[in-house]
């Protein structure tokens, strides 16, 4: 599917374009900003309308506020501040989201301002996807421009229904969409080989139309993390108290019996370390997935499995890794999440993140800069992945989509 292009666009002096964003970042309890690339990311579209010298106004989500209830907690004032430092630009900040003091400001802009409109989910409208609230929106602008990958597996007003309200030549997809979108395109259809799909996190239910479509296009397929556990089991190991998915025992073995009949290279962890309990100051042990107490859980893979998937990894040309390999979160199950990324980052292959705790994880263990692409977009990657049409995507794509109601 062709994505309309913001260089195709006829941007002129003064025009208003509003740009979807993904402005939803992680902070800490000070709400300072711990990890700022997907605004970061934004820049170059920003940068692009501001060079034309055009009106700007950008709009995001931000966590998930009560719509009925106001709190600071959920403002995007702080975004604000740092798209200012960015920019070296001052950034006005919106009274609201779509109230008519609002769209005033918006259509006061002076020709290179830029506007950030407050959390879309402060509106009900915006997670309903109503049109008239997309009209309100809409009323704001000349031009629409969707940037916001990571948002852009949700039906939601600003990403689905707006950009309906616009003609073909009054919207278009941004720098950053525009990548995410060709990035996995390219490496699932036509990646250089040996390609190799690392899976983790917790669940296969979320992963499995994902672990489907890949164990037919992979030629190594590595799982690690919570949902090893689900695997494990269908092939008749004691896995304890770990996690498991009982109702998905037959899907797992689906996956293994796929790659067996295709020839592909099956990984699961040999070793793990396992916890008296599920906590940070739980007492831990390392031992062959043979044997894991029955009281006992597997919070993440042992030194034996980090050395078998870096040697898995040796011969890769393409590298796709979805899911940390264990709770990373606390310092004592974060190694095999860790070295994995050091090996993916020292691999010489074509390296793609998958957004969410995998881009996270290669962020605090420092090999960020390393990787060939880290997407912005945990669960859009993720349904990319399962071949699904992103309604986002859909929006600004060449053909012509259905007239929504």
């Amino acid at each position: 599917m062709e994505l309309l292009s913001i260089k195709d666009l006829e941007l002129t002096d003064g025009d208003r374009v509003f740009i979807r964003c993904d402005f939803n970042v992680p902070v800490d309890e000070d709400k300072i900003i711990t990890d700022d690339r997907r605004i970061r990311a934004a820049l170059a579209t920003v940068r692009y309308c501001l060079g034309r010298n055009c009106k700007v106004i950008l709009a995001s989500h931000y966590g998930r506020p009560n719509p009925d209830e106001w709190s600071d907690e959920f403002s995007l004032d702080f975004v604000a501040t740092r798209l200012s430092n960015l920019l070296k630009k001052d950034v006005i900040m919106a009274k609201n989201v779509v109230g008519d003091d609002t769209i005033k400001q918006a259509n006061n802009l002076k020709k290179g301002e830029i506007l950030l409109l407050e959390n879309l989910r402060y509106n009900p409208g915006e997670t309903t996807n109503k049109k008239e609230f997309a009209k309100r929106l809409a009323s704001m602008a000349d031009f629409y421009i969707n940037d916001a990958f990571g948002a852009s597996h949700r039906k939601h007003a600003s990403i689905h229904m707006m950009p309906s309200l616009f003609p073909r030549n009054k919207k278009a997809a941004g720098f950053l969409l525009k990548k995410e979108v060709a990035f996995f395109n390219k490496m699932v259809k036509t990646p250089n080989r040996p390609f190799v799909a690392i899976v983790g996190g917790s669940k296969i239910s979320g992963k499995l139309e994902a672990l489907l479509n890949l164990v037919n296009d992979v030629d190594k397929l590595i799982i690690g993390g919570g949902m090893a556990f689900t695997f494990l089991k269908a092939l008749g190991h004691e896995i304890g108290s770990s996690l498991v998915e009982d109702d998905l025992l037959d899907d797992a073995q689906k996956i293994i019996d796929i790659a067996k009949q295709r020839g592909v290279k099956f990984y699961l962890p040999v070793d793990v370390v396992v916890a008296d309990k599920f906590a940070a100051n739980a007492v831990s042990k390392y031992l062959p997935i043979q044997e894991i107490p029955k009281d006992w859980i597997a919070l993440d893979v042992g030194p034996a499995t980090n050395r078998l998937f870096r040697e898995a990894l040796n011969d890769a040309q393409t590298i796709l890794w979805n899911g940390p390999m264990g709770v990373y979160e606390w310092d004592k199950f974060s190694k095999g999440s860790y070295m994995m990324s050091h090996y993916v980052a020292d691999s010489h292959a074509t390296t793609i993140i998958g957004g969410g705790d995998t881009g996270d994880v290669v962020q605090r263990a420092g090999d960020i800069e390393e990787m060939t692409f880290v997407s912005t977009g945990g669960g859009a990657s993720l349904e990319l992945l399962e071949g699904k049409v992103l309604p986002g995507v859909e929006a600004v794509a060449t053909e012509d989509g259905a007239t929504l109601t």
